[in-house]
């Protein structure tokens, strides 16, 4: 059989956002990868697993996948374009998916620095002699051993040279050494001593520190991070636990797929960029670079897009089948579908805890959290959930799981905190991002659902009663007005009680969907404010933009296809292709705008079901 692309789960969202920015994760080979504590695309993963890899046997997985969703359940259904599709691997190596962030100034970041800006050495220089002369190798042992936290002290004491000159070049090596340390100077029997300690100790982070922070220079070091298979509040955990800061302190302006390689801005406040480019000597899959101080954080959403390269391996497509498959691409786009990423892996799709919860169904929505499901689970979670099942019982559940911060743990900590009378108290202990991605989910699901039914009554071509943007206000369009308008302009509404529908029939079939899941479209206000949905506009069709392609071909499949940033930087050797090659590779590259998913683009160049139920069937059978 012909080699097929697979789906991973894991993805990286805009927080809180019905319109998330794309973090797709597809993979050759299928594996169970479970969202982070910040990741909220699977409510039910496993969320102490951060880091892991794991891999579940191909039946194991084939055999949960049994019971996950296909593009049909959550209203994926049409193509625009008539190309023959075909088949290759997509994340054969997390390599072949590489993504750069484009600033709001529609610049795309790249790595290509890692210098220290030159101001800043200059305000620092102290002395002419270098850090690695002012501690010895037994203070550096104790130093490393307090960073680690293995002594049982809680800070070291140097005894410093009565120059202040010297002093200040010791404290400037223990902070550029030993990221997460903070020292001060303290005086002991007329003597002076300079005390390290760990930044987020209590009293460190109940006082703000008071270490030097010129009044010329800006408040927040933003600096680029490069990130290989690692999602971005994963990276984030890491740079924060080495310099012992809490991760609010960063800021972005999108979060990135894990199984990638990723390029994107980030903003640190008051952390040097000493500091910061200290960490590559520590760090492994991250590197930070391109440092600059400025005034302001990063935002949510303030970002262009995002540039993707990807590589497709073994395709079976000719070239002149991926020629009209990718020209189509270039000039027509894609349907703008929410991926399958938003839905869940599981049984119970997070789209159908979401209608419970606008239904108001408080008993419904911890049934399907907590209700036993076929399929393979972790064994934990399947105990958790007989042992719900069998006695309804919050505190007997929550025993039987070794990490709490699950999406059920936390459920059922709310259950026995506040009983199971008190539901939507109790639920309210799941982070407010996971809570609002359920009912996320099912907008979406509504979206994608009614737009296959807007493709297949109209087509391509605005019709009289369809939406368009004017600013941020949607327009119904009238006969006269049609012709000046493509189907690039048209939008429809996420369902909320602050959009207009479209005035045909397929708007009119928005009320009916509605009505049959019992829920009012006239009232979608809920009793808990952060359930009202408000609603948005999605544009139906994308175009990617700076599209470009080539078939390549190469002998060895362990081999790199991309010249990352990183290479680039160690000056090692782009890739050479062999034209007499084995195998071939689709590379192909675009942008695309924030809250659009790249597996969408992808999906209507292949004409592949991207769902991970559809493509471990189609693996298991090849690698069988």
């Amino acid at each position: 059989m012909s080699e097929a692309i697979s789906s991973s789960v894991q993805v990286g969202e805009k927080r809180g956002s019905p319109e998330d920015e794309e973090g797709n994760t597809l993979i050759k080979k299928p594996r169970v990868e479970r969202a982070s504590r910040e990741n909220e695309e699977e409510p039910g993963a496993e969320e102490g697993d951060e880091g892991e890899d794991e891999e579940d046997d191909g039946e194991t997985f084939a055999e949960m996948m049994k019971h996950g969703l296909t593009e049909v359940d959550v209203g994926i259904l049409k193509y625009i374009s008539d190309h023959e599709g075909f088949s290759g691997i997509l994340k054969e190596r997390y390599s072949d998916f590489v993504v750069h962030e484009i600033s709001k100034q529609g610049k795309v970041v790249h790595l290509d620095n890692l210098e220290i800006p030159a101001e800043v050495q200059d305000e620092e220089e102290v002395a002419p002699q270098t850090e690695s002369d002012v501690l010895t190798d037994e203070q550096k042992k104790q130093l490393a051993e307090l960073q680690l936290f293995k002594n049982k002290e809680d800070n070291v004491s140097i005894e410093g040279d009565e120059a202040k000159e010297k002093r200040t070049l010791v404290h400037k090596a223990i902070k550029t050494q030993f990221p997460g340390l903070e020292t001060k100077t303290e005086e002991r029997d007329g003597r002076k001593y300079i005390v390290a300690y760990h930044a987020a100790g209590k009293r460190a982070l109940a006082a703000p520190r008071k270490h030097f922070w010129p009044k010329n220079r800006g408040s927040f070091c933003h600096f680029v991070l490069y990130k290989e298979n690692k999602d971005t509040m994963d990276a984030i955990n890491v740079l924060s636990k080495f310099l012992r800061l809490r991760p609010n302190m960063f800021s972005y302006m999108g979060t990135k797929d894990k199984r990638a390689i990723t390029v994107q801005e980030i903003a640190v406040l008051k952390v040097t960029a000493e500091r910061l480019a200290h960490l590559n000597k520590c760090l492994m899959n991250l590197k930070l670079g391109n440092f600059s101080y400025k005034n302001h954080p990063l935002k949510l959403g303030e970002l262009q897009g995002n540039h993707f390269t990807v590589v497709i391996r073994n395709i079976s497509g000719t070239d002149a089948q991926v020629h009209e498959a990718m020209t189509s691409l270039q000039e027509t786009g894609f349907i703008n579908y929410y991926g399958m990423q938003r839905f869940g892996t599981t049984a119970v799709p997070t789209q159908h805890v979401g209608r419970a919860i606008l239904r108001n169904d408080w008993s419904e929505v911890v049934d399907l959290i907590l209700k036993p499901r076929p399929g393979a689970e972790k064994e934990f979670l399947v105990r958790c959930r007989e042992e719900w099942a069998k006695t309804q019982d919050p505190e007997a559940a929550l025993k039987k799981l070794p990490n709490k911060r699950c999406v059920e743990g936390q459920l059922l900590r709310g259950l026995s905190m506040h009983g199971k009378k008190n539901i939507v108290t109790a639920f309210g202990l799941i982070p407010r991002n996971n809570r609002l991605m359920y009912i996320h989910s099912y907008q979406s699901v509504v979206w994608n659902t009614m737009v296959s039914r807007r493709i297949e009554a109209f087509g391509l071509k605005p019709v009289e009663g369809d939406l368009v943007l004017k600013g941020t206000t949607a327009q119904v369009l009238s006969a006269e007005e049609v012709e000046k308008h493509t189907i690039h302009d048209i939008v429809m509404p996420l369902p909320g009680y602050d959009v207009i529908y479209p005035t045909h029939h397929v708007g009119k079939g928005y009320r009916e969907l509605l009505s049959a899941d019992g829920l009012d479209i006239d009232n979608m206000r809920h009793k808990v404010k952060d359930y009202s949905l408000s609603g948005a506009y999605r544009r139906v069709v994308i175009r990617p933009t700076d599209v470009s392609w080539e078939v390549i071909q190469y002998d060895d499949p362990r081999i790199s296809l991309v010249h990352t940033d990183f290479e680039k930087l160690e000056n090692k050797p782009a890739p050479v292709f062999n034209k007499e090659g084995k195998f071939r590779a689709l590379r192909m590259e675009f942008s695309l705008p924030p809250s659009t998913y790249a597996t969408m683009a992808i999906r209507e160049v292949l004409k592949l079901d991207t769902s991970i139920k559809k493509q471990t069937q189609l693996n298991t059978t090849w690698f069988n």
